[in-house]
């Protein structure tokens, strides 16, 4: 580009000007701005609504006036998850129609005038990268800074909205309006794929810390975990950023194996490979060079799967039960050989608390500081318009992490 002198004259004149004066030929960008670095705010947002079993359709509404304690961001990505799979498949929560997306991040573009700062008090700007957790209910038991009394599992979350006259209530659009009252997270230090696994990966947090109560996890503890979803794998990840390092993965596909070696596993079992829970637990017990677990995670939501796992574990060992997220049926247990003979400790866990939440985003530094492929998670990327092929994806079991992702990051 070619500046002639006259030109040149003119910029330098302008800048002597906002020197002098302290102005600028900008405009100040204010929590109420029109404009974020993705452009102009447009005046409607398409969601991907679940109209019927199976069935997404994309539909436009116009973006509702923020008030004073409403945040309205621009969409970047959100994963699939479990329960949005069970949502698509037989609706189990009565939420139709319903925009789903609760594991979503994305851009502030803009805030009420009273959003200052994030549940955690970290300053909160226009253009900042940012999570959800949860909606607050009148419970004082769910707090920031008293946080180990009760999971947020009975709160509100985005992505689990009944539609309303708002209709951007899940991460499942191009837009989402965060309600005053809502937990946010200014997670700008976090990359896409990152923050697009915040949400699982708490899940995992939790349950690692629910072992921790029973005093019977420790460095040296050698540890089966069953099922190698993207559960499962997170599991072994945050088991080896712990330092643990004597992790047997037990999965029935020789390919998420191979991927819980990469997670941080030392030894894996192909339960297609054995006949019988008794051959299976000798598998196990040859794994750990003739022991058996000190403690085991159970990921994978089948009864028997929980059914078989007190068969790994030797006795005084521990475990922890985290594949059930919705009921997935009884299990059948021998109270006396599995549990009391054996004296079990044995914690529950189920989605997390706020504080998990939060330690979750140093996980993920960790992770990604000790090279734990945890973003690899995400195989499959699927834009707005392609939501119900994300969840066939997703129902038929194929890669691990399916994700909707903004079309231009993709």
């Amino acid at each position: 580009m070619t500046i002639n002198e006259n030109e040149v004259a003119k910029l330098v004149a302008q800048v002597l000007q906002e020197m002098t004066s302290g102005t600028s030929t900008a405009a100040p960008q204010t929590q109420s701005a029109a404009k974020s670095a993705c452009g102009e705010i447009p005046k409607t947002a398409k969601v991907a609504m679940m109209t019927a079993l199976k069935k997404f359709e994309i539909q436009e509404y116009p973006i509702p006036e923020l008030g004073d304690d409403d945040i309205l961001v621009k969409v970047e990505g959100c994963g699939v998850c479990g329960t949005d799979a069970h949502e698509y498949k037989n609706d189990p929560f009565s939420l139709i129609p319903v925009v789903l997306g609760h594991e979503g991040t994305g851009e502030i573009v803009k805030m009420g005038k009273n959003v200052k700062v994030d549940s955690a008090g970290k300053p909160l700007n226009i253009g900042d990268k940012v999570v959800t957790c949860m909606i607050f209910k009148d419970n004082p038991d769910i707090t920031m800074f008293d946080l180990n009394k009760q999971n947020v599992g009975g709160a509100d979350v985005y992505g689990l909205l009944p539609d309303d006259d708002i209709h951007l209530n899940g991460w499942y659009g191009d837009y989402i309006l965060i309600r005053g009252g809502s937990t946010v997270f200014n997670v700008s230090d976090l990359d896409l794929d990152s923050r697009i696994l915040i949400e699982p990966c708490a899940v995992l947090i939790h349950a690692v810390e629910r072992a921790k109560t029973t005093n019977i996890l420790r460095f040296n503890s050698r540890v089966v975990v069953q099922g190698c979803g993207p559960i499962g794998l997170i599991c072994i990840a945050v088991l080896r950023t712990m330092g643990i390092e004597n992790i047997v993965a037990v999965d029935g596909n020789e390919q998420r194996l191979e991927f819980a070696k990469r997670m941080g596993a030392d030894k894996t079992v192909n339960f297609m490979n054995h006949k019988g829970v008794d051959a299976l637990a000798d598998a196990v017990k040859d794994a750990f060079g003739g022991y058996y677990a000190d403690f085991a995670f159970q990921c994978t939501g089948s009864p028997v799967a929980h059914a078989n796992i007190y068969k790994f574990i030797r006795n005084g060992g521990g475990l922890c039960e985290l594949g059930f997220f919705i009921n997935g049926g009884d299990a059948t247990i021998n109270p006396h050989f599995d549990l009391c003979s054996k004296e079990i400790t044995l914690v529950g866990s189920w989605v997390y608390t706020l504080r998990d939440y939060a330690t979750t985003f140093d996980f993920l530094k960790r992770a990604n500081a000790i090279g734990l492929p945890i973003k690899e998670l995400i195989t499959h990327r699927f834009p707005l318009e392609e939501m119900n092929e994300a969840l066939e994806t997703n129902l038929a079991q194929k890669g691990l992490k399916i994700a909707y992702v903004r079309k231009d990051l993709i």
